[in-house]
């Protein structure tokens, strides 16, 4: 395994040698050989996607599950809300409940989990049982993005650690363009119960494949529940989420909006916004690899550009006219944006705390849930107040304190070079 000095905590974020920067050392040796390390990433990987499908899934079938179960649409909503709100809990919760067992174990635990969720929604015989699963589904969603990161990086060497997350993180990207649609559609031609049937069953597809493919991977140690205070404690580390909690704050301020902004602002058809959102998560897809690459360089210029690319669409949004030529433009720029958030942000608390990274990812879990939320409900004052381009503007002004913070706050020395041990 590859180790770095762990006293360095103002030494990660410029590139110096391996490890490559953006991913943290090895927590401990995986017993995958080389010709195994990459099918372990993309079972990993497509548990990512499920994961991610099921917890937007409703939102594409929330009348029709609504109708089903008796309850109002505002009521059904809180099978959105409540597994992020749970999850804010559930990461830090996790990491620590977790102690020192193999996280080959706990990825299949929490992936079981999953399918016990989706088979829970699909056979509901009312909301209460609806609920229940979803809460189940919280818990997956905290723990998957608390494990994730690091299981990547015990599956491959340091030089090939900041393509393995990103590979991971390409499920987010992956299941917007196809895995919320394809639910949606399979719940309009075969009924909602038949859409978490089908998550179910790939579930399962992916639960075998991660127990045939993932290989034991101990932790270096356990998270205690005062190792949950380090992110607070290192300097890089609070950088990194204050500049995270307004940048992901500022998102959702503003792409909450974002379907309006389309058809009021730039006066587009109902059409081709639906092909634009589309654009959108495809241009994710590719963010999410550009991101990879920056990262494996430098983990404070990978945030210094997501922030920067992110603020420079939202500004576009105001005063790029109207028209699909205009509104193609913001929306390329703010997906591949978006796209690299999620590897941004990773990267970053991987390097600033390579030896807590379950610490770091749990504390990214719940600054990025609670900013989630704050950012919507910002924008949805802004916007009743002030209109739709005022959100922007505010998601604008948000994202670049981010990118200040990112660029000012997360300025650090050059790291000694990892050594190798045996």
């Amino acid at each position: 395994m590859s180790a770095t000095c762990p006293t360095c905590d103002d030494a990660l974020l410029a590139p110096a040698g391996p490890p490559v920067a953006g991913t943290a050392p090895t927590p401990a040796p995986a017993s995958a050989s080389a010709s195994a390390a990459w099918p372990a990433v993309a079972a990993v990987s497509v548990g990512t996607f499920v994961m991610v499908s099921t917890e937007f899934m409703p939102i594409g079938l929330l009348t029709d599950i609504a109708r089903g179960l008796r309850v109002t649409d505002g009521v059904a909503g809180l099978m959105v809300t409540m597994p992020g709100v749970l999850a804010a809990f559930a990461g830090p919760a996790l990491s620590v409940a977790a102690g020192r067992l193999d996280r080959r174990t706990v990825m299949v635990a929490l992936t079981a989990l999953l399918l016990v969720s989706n088979l829970m929604a699909a056979l509901a015989p009312n909301f209460g049982t609806m609920l229940a699963a979803r809460l189940l589904l919280g818990l997956c969603v905290g723990g998957f993005w608390t494990f994730a990161p690091g299981v990547a990086t015990q599956l491959v060497p340091p030089e090939a650690q900041a393509r393995a997350v990103s590979m991971v993180l390409a499920g987010v990207s992956v299941s917007t363009v196809f895995g919320v649609p394809a639910g949606s559609l399979l719940g309009s031609f075969a009924g909602w119960r038949f859409a978490f049937f089908a998550s179910a069953a790939l579930t399962a597809i992916v639960l075998i494949a991660q127990w045939r493919l993932l290989p034991a991977l101990p932790p270096s140690r356990a998270i205690r529940a005062r190792d949950l205070l380090t992110p607070l404690t290192r300097r890089l580390s609070r950088a990194g989420l204050i500049a995270v909690v307004l940048m992901v704050m500022g998102h959702f301020a503003a792409y909450t909006y974002l379907q309006p902004l389309l058809l009021q602002v730039f006066a587009l058809s109902a059409t081709q916004v639906t092909v634009l959102l589309l654009v959108y998560g495809a241009a994710g897809f590719f963010g999410n690899f550009l991101i990879g690459t920056i990262v494996a360089r430098s983990a404070r210029l990978g945030l210094v550009a997501t922030t920067g690319l992110l603020a420079v669409a939202l500004l576009m949004s105001t005063m790029a006219g109207d028209g699909l030529v205009a509104g193609a433009a913001v929306v390329l720029a703010w997906g591949v944006a978006f796209g690299m958030v999620p590897g941004a942000a990773t990267g970053w608390m991987l390097n600033a705390l390579p030896e807590a990274p379950e610490a770091g990812q749990a504390m990214l879990v719940t600054a990025f849930q609670v900013a989630i939320a704050t950012g919507a409900t910002l924008g949805g004052r802004v916007v009743d107040g002030s209109g739709i381009t005022s959100a922007m503007l505010l998601g604008a002004a948000l994202v670049a304190g981010a990118m200040l913070a990112a660029a000012t706050l997360g300025r650090g020395k050059r790291p000694q070079r990892a050594v190798s041990a045996p």
